[in-house]
């Protein structure tokens, strides 16, 4: 199906490489003209001609922190009118909120709320000015099933979704909407990176590790970042202007309720 966006231009944070890079490159491949921003610039510069070979559209990478107002401030000179926005930031650390202080928490709604907030604000009238918009947010499954040692994710991420549901409305007649995505696990480098750890530490393989995991999904396996992108891609579609305020989950089924 086209999606009808050949041409728009979209901003996609935190996007060298994991869910943001399989957003990224679903967009590149409607036709989109991406800019992706990550801190790290070599994999950034790998993933953004990993895009152009693939899909021979305009590729931009900005080497920036995208939580702090400077690479806010870059990603924007170089993509000033975004058709598309996506936000994506690394969530904060697991732990017990005994000991997390008041930076700590700073820290963590700065990234996953403060940060998505500023970038819609920054572009939202541009889109509707030219009556065409679409903001897909990047949170967490543990939106709506919270995780105890995950509190600083929660508690940030639900700050940025009840925001998101609040405003949403607002821009719907102008053709701009502003969606969430929940991803559950995914085969991405933070999901697998502690499995060595883990698995070392109770004397298992790695591959135990990970099949324990799956057998907690009625998937029975880990989502792949492509099935991921292409949900994305559609929220940004032409077809997608009657859909605003919503929490998409994609979990594999492991969220039992019924809402």
């Amino acid at each position: 199906m086209d999606l009808g966006i050949r041409g728009r231009k979209a901003l996609v944070c935190a996007a060298s490489k994991g869910l943001g890079k399989a957003c990224a490159m679903s967009l590149a491949r409607e036709g989109v003209a991406v800019t992706i921003v990550a801190r790290t610039a070599g994999p950034l510069a790998e993933t953004a001609e990993e895009i152009r070979k693939a899909t021979e559209v305009k590729v931009t990478a900005v080497a920036a922190d995208i939580t702090t107002d400077a690479g806010r401030a870059a990603a924007l000179e170089a993509c000033p009118a975004p058709d598309i926005l996506v936000n994506n930031a690394g969530g904060p650390p697991p732990g017990d909120f005994h000991n997390w202080d008041r930076d700590d928490w700073i820290k963590a709604i700065d990234a996953n709320m403060l940060t998505s907030i500023f970038l819609i604000k920054a572009t939202v009238d541009g889109m509707v000015e030219r009556r065409f918009g679409r903001v897909v947010n990047i949170t967490s499954s543990a939106v709506k099933a919270p995780i105890d040692v995950l509190g600083l994710s929660n508690g940030a991420r639900s700050g940025l979704t009840g925001f998101i549901a609040g405003i949403a409305r607002n821009f719907a007649q102008h053709n701009v909407t502003i969606n969430n995505l929940l991803p559950g696990r995914f085969a991405t480098d933070r999901l697998t990176a502690n499995f060595p750890a883990t698995a070392k530490a109770r004397g298992v393989s790695v591959e135990q590790v990970a099949d324990e995991l799956k057998r907690q999904i009625p998937a029975r396996r880990f989502g792949d970042p492509h099935e991921f992108g292409e949900a994305c891609a559609y929220l940004c579609s032409a077809q997608a202007g009657y859909v605003t305020g919503q929490n998409f989950l994609i979990d594999g089924g492991a969220y039992p309720g019924t809402f």
